[in-house]
C-alpha cells in the first residue's frame, strides 16, 4: 500500500513539473562485455564516463540467489571490494557495498559508494546494474584505473551472501578501453590476408621460436592495413605464447622454409622492425581511423618475418599447428602511415633478476638523439597512439616514462597490475608526442619469490623480457631502441672481481641472494651506465650511452566522496560530492524498499524529496 502511494505521489509530481523531471527512457547501452567464468554462467557488461570518472556495471548470473561484483588483487581476496545484491522471494531487493575481511567473510562498508540502477530476477537470471566512481574516498574500495583490473564475481543459490569458492571467479580485464571497435570505420572494400604457417609440427621442447618469411599482399597501388587479429588453432591456444610480424628491408636476402628464429642459421633472425604483434590474452586490434600500415609503394616492405613462440611445457607429441596473423587492408587511404618502435631492456643474459625477490626493478633506456642520423632523413615528431607491454611470468608491472631536457615530462603508459595472461594492444587516451632528443625509459618490476636460481633475459617463457612496443605515426626507419646496464659495474658493487661482461654474468651465480644483496643489485643496475642499442629496418646498428633518471610517480588523484564517506588524510579536497545510494539490506520499512524504483523512474531529485517526505512521517 505504501509503495503504491509513493508511486502515485511521484508520478503526479513528475507530470506536474515535466521540465524538472527525468524522462523515463531506454537503458543506456553498455559497450563492453565479457564472460567471467568457464561455463559462461556469469556475464558482465560495462561502460564508463572518462571525464566524470564513473563506471557502470551490469552483472547477469544464472541464479535465483545473490550476486556480487568487485575488484580484487593478485595475491589475496582479503581486502577485495564486492557490491552485493539480489531479489528476495517477495520481490523486494537488497543491495550493499561490501568488502572481504578475509578470504571468506563479507562486511558492509561504512561508506556506500555504489549506486543501484537496476536489480531484476527472472526464471533464469539475476541481473544487477550499478555505477561507482573510479576512485571513492572509502579505503575499502579498490580503484578502477587504466591498469589491468582483476574483476571479482561471486554468487549463491539463495539470498544469503556467503562466499563459495566454487562460485567465485577472478578475471583480469582492461576495463578502461578508450576506443571501442564499433566506434571505428570498417571500409566496404576490405580485403583479408592471412600471414601464417600451416601444418607445422610443434617440437616437444619447452620453448620453440618458429620463423618463416612471407610476402605481404601484392597490390597495384598504395593500400593501408587497418586491423589485425590472431589466427589460432583452438586446441593449441594455450601453447602459442606470442606472434610477431617483422617488416623486412627490401634489400634483404631471405631464407626459405621454417626454422628456429634464433638458432644455427642467423638468417632466420633477420628483419627487426615489428609492425604488428599479439601475445597471450590479446584479441584483435584496429588502428584509429587516421592511421594504417602502408603497403604497395616502393618504400614499403614487401616481405615479413613471421615469428611464433610456442611454450609446450608438457612436451606434448604430435601437435600440428596452423597459426598466424590475419590482416585487413583497404584502398581507402588514411592520413598517416604508422610504425612500431620497440623499447625496453635488450634481451640477453646481462638482464638478470635475482631469486627470492619480493620486488626487483629493471631499466632499459632509449635516447633519440641519433634517430635522425640513422633514419637518413629528418624525423618528424613521433605521435604515439597505442602500446603493447610485454614481460614473461615474473613480470608484475611496467611503465614507459618520457624525459625532455633532463626533466620528466610524462608517464606515457603503465600497468601496475600487469598480467602475463592478458597482453593486448591498448590505446592511449591522448597522442603522446616524442621530439628529437627526448629520452624514453622503460621500467619493469618483477617478483621471483617462487624461484631459487637467477632468471636471465632470454627468449624462453622461463627467461624474462622487459619490452614496450609503441604504435605511432608518421613512420620512420627506426625499429628498436633498447638499453642494458654495465654488468661489470654491477658485479663490482656486489663484491665480485671481474674484468669483462662475460665474467660479470658468470659472477652473479657466486652471490648469496638475500634481501640486502637484492636491493644492492637493483640499486647498482639503476646507477650503472646504460648502453643504448638503436637499430633500423635495414639492420643498421648504432650504440650510445646514458644514465637512468629518477621517476616521479603521478599523484593518486582526488576521490569522489559519498555521504558518510571516510575521507583519507590525503583527500581533504574531494573531486566531487554525490548523495549516497539507499541501502536496502535488512530494512523492514516498506517505503524504503520502494526507493530504488523511485530513483530509477523519477531521478535522484525525486528520491531526495521522497526521503524528506518519509522522514516527516508520510
Amino acid at each position: 500500500m505504501a509503495c503504491a502511494l509513493i508511486f502515485w505521489l511521484l508520478l503526479f509530481t513528475a507530470l506536474a513539473t515535466p521540465s524538472q523531471g527525468k524522462r523515463l527512457g531506454p537503458t543506456p547501452h553498455l559497450r563492453y562485455s565479457r564472460f567471467l567464468d568457464p561455463s559462461n554462467a556469469v556475464f558482465l557488461r560495462w561502460d564508463f564516463d572518462f571525464e566524470a570518472e564513473v563506471i557502470t556495471f551490469e552483472l547477469q548470473v544464472r541464479t535465483a540467489g545473490w550476486v556480487g561484483l568487485g575488484v580484487t588483487n593478485r595475491y589475496s581476496r582479503a581486502g577485495s571490494d564486492l557490491v552485493v545484491g539480489g531479489v528476495l522471494p517477495d520481490g523486494n531487493v537488497y543491495f550493499s557495498d561490501q568488502h572481504l575481511v578475509d578470504e571468506d567473510t563479507l562486511e558492509e562498508d561504512g561508506s556506500q559508494d555504489a549506486e543501484l540502477q537496476g536489480l531484476t530476477e527472472d526464471a533464469v537470471y539475476t541481473t544487477m546494474r550499478f555505477s561507482r566512481p573510479f576512485r571513492s574516498c572509502d579505503p575499502h574500495d579498490q580503484d578502477i584505473t587504466s591498469d589491468t583490473v582483476r574483476v571479482l564475481a561471486a554468487y549463491g543459490l539463495d539470498d544469503t551472501p556467503k562466499m563459495d569458492r566454487e562460485r567465485t571467479f577472478v578475471k583480469p580485464i582492461f576495463l578502461l578501453q578508450i576506443i571501442h571497435p564499433d566506434d571505428l570505420d570498417a571500409p566496404e572494400d576490405t580485403i583479408i590476408h592471412d600471414l601464417e604457417i600451416t601444418d607445422f609440427l610443434i617440437p616437444e621442447d619447452d620453448t620453440t621460436y618458429a620463423c618463416t618469411f612471407l610476402p605481404l599482399p601484392i597490390v597495384s597501388k598504395k593500400h593501408h592495413i587497418y586491423k589485425f587479429e590472431p589466427k589460432l588453432v583452438q586446441h593449441n591456444e594455450t601453447i602459442v605464447h606470442h606472434i610477431l610480424v617483422y617488416a623486412c628491408g627490401n634489400a634483404s636476402t631471405l631464407p626459405t622454409g621454417i626454422s628456429d628464429c634464433y638458432g644455427a642459421d642467423p638468417a632466420f633472425s633477420l628483419c627487426s622492425q615489428v609492425i604488428v604483434g599479439w601475445a597471450v590474452g590479446g584479441t584483435s586490434y584496429q588502428f584509429p581511423d587516421d592511421v594504417g600500415i602502408s603497403i604497395g609503394t616502393p618504400l614499403d616492405p614487401q616481405w615479413i618475418r613471421l615469428e611464433i613462440h610456442y611454450s609446450n611445457f608438457h612436451n606434448l607429441p604430435g601437435l600440428y599447428d596452423s597459426t598466424g596473423i590475419r590482416v585487413y587492408y583497404t584502398a581507402h587511404l588514411r592520413k598517416y602511415d604508422m610504425g612500431v618502435l620497440q623499447l625496453g631492456v635488450f634481451t640477453f643474459p646481462i638482464h638478470f633478476i635475482p631469486p627470492g625477490a619480493e620486488s626487483f626493478m629493471s631499466y632499459g633506456l632509449c635516447k633519440t638523439e641519433k634517430f635522425e642520423e640513422m633514419n637518413g632523413a629528418p624525423v618528424p615528431d613521433i605521435q604515439v597512439f597505442g602500446y603493447l607491454l610485454h614481460t614473461h611470468l615474473a613480470g608484475r608491472a611496467l611503465q614507459a616514462v618520457q624525459y625532455r631536457n633532463g626533466t620528466q615530462l610524462h608517464i606515457i603508459c603503465k600497468d601496475d597490475a600487469y598480467d602475463f595472461n592478458l597482453q593486448e594492444t591498448r590505446d592511449l587516451p591522448y597522442r603522446a608526442v616524442i621530439k628529437p632528443g627526448d629520452e624514453l625509459l622503460i621500467e619493469c618490476r618483477y617478483q621471483t619469490l617462487d624461484r631459487d636460481s637467477l632468471t636471465f633475459g632470454g627468449p624462453s617463457t622461463i627467461n624474462e623480457m622487459c619490452l614496450t612496443f609503441f604504435f605511432y605515426y608518421p613512420r620512420n626507419n627506426i625499429s628498436s631502441c633498447q638499453g642494458y646496464p654495465d654488468i661489470i659495474y654491477v658485479a663490482h658493487e656486489l663484491g665480485q672481481e671481474v674484468s669483462d661482461s662475460m665474467e660479470g654474468m658468470m659472477a652473479l651465480s657466486n652471490v648469496e641472494w638475500t634481501p640486502e644483496s637484492i636491493n644492492k643489485a637493483e640499486k647498482a643496475c639503476k646507477e650503472a651506465q646504460q648502453t643504448v642499442i638503436i637499430k633500423t629496418i635495414d639492420e643498421l646498428v648504432e650504440n650510445t650511452t646514458g644514465w637512468i633518471r629518477d621517476i616521479n610517480p603521478p599523484p593518486r588523484g582526488l576521490c569522489l566522496e559519498s555521504s558518510g564517506g571516510k575521507v583519507e588524510p590525503q583527500d581533504k579536497t574531494p573531486a566531487g560530492f554525490r548523495a549516497a545510494p539507499v541501502v536496502l539490506s535488512g530494512s523492514s520499512s516498506a517505503p524504503l524498499r520502494c526507493l530504488p524504483l523511485a530513483a530509477l523512474l523519477f531521478g535522484q531529485g525525486a528520491l531526495s524529496w521522497l526521503l524528506a517526505t518519509v522522514q516527516a512521517g508520510i
